[in-house]
């Protein structure tokens, strides 16, 4: 049997309706953004055939709502093998965090890999509305496997302090820092390939 990985992308979230409305209408269009390939999108083919990567679509990734990824996730939940591999990016990484720190998941995790997850809203711009983590990450520690974190100093939405916070919590965690990826919208990510291989 393959192993499986699951892949949760990142997303936006607002306080409010008129908060992502104001959003929407000055968010630039970065055209060329749109049609580059992702790392994500190649993950399988660079990790090979013994390997089975799910990037299930979150709903309304523009204005993410926490009970709503909740709901969706566990209905995707009985569909993962026995043991399986979390990856989140960004809000998807969060998300991850929080829904593992407070819930007992019915699997066997041989890992989580947090890819620039946003701990709390205080040295940025952006709200985190209801995707806010609990006080202490035990319940992550205890049944996540090998975790890992990936944060970039450069990365200009999530702020780099973020890292030291989850650090602070999951002080077992293997922690990559790169100075040069910014929000690891890459095409190529050959690290996170390497430490997925090497669970193994």
């Amino acid at each position: 049997m393959k192993q499986q990985i699951i892949v949760i992308h990142g997303g936006d979230t607002f306080d409010s309706a008129k908060k992502y409305l104001a959003y929407l209408k000055e968010k630039k269009v970065d055209w060329e953004q749109m049609k580059a390939k992702k790392w994500k999108e190649d993950l399988s083919q660079k990790l090979g055939r013994n390997f089975e990567v799910i990037a299930p679509k979150m709903p309304n990734s523009n204005n993410s709502k926490y009970l709503e990824w909740k709901i969706w996730f566990e209905k995707l939940i009985p569909f993962f093998h026995k043991e399986v591999i979390l990856l989140g990016h960004s809000l998807g990484g969060i998300f991850l965090a929080k829904y593992l720190s407070a819930n007992k998941f019915s699997k066997k995790i041989r890992g989580v890999f947090l890819v620039a997850p946003p701990f709390d809203a205080k040295n940025s711009d952006y709200s985190l509305a209801d995707f806010t983590l609990p006080k202490k990450l035990t319940k992550l520690a205890k049944q996540g496997g090998q975790i890992f974190l990936y944060h970039s100093q450069d990365d200009p939405v999530v702020s780099f302090v973020d890292l030291a916070k989850y650090q602070k919590q999951l002080p077992s965690a293997k922690v990559r820092i790169f100075t040069n990826r910014q929000h690891f919208n890459q095409d190529k990510f050959p690290e996170i390939v390497r430490d997925i291989k090497n669970l193994f």
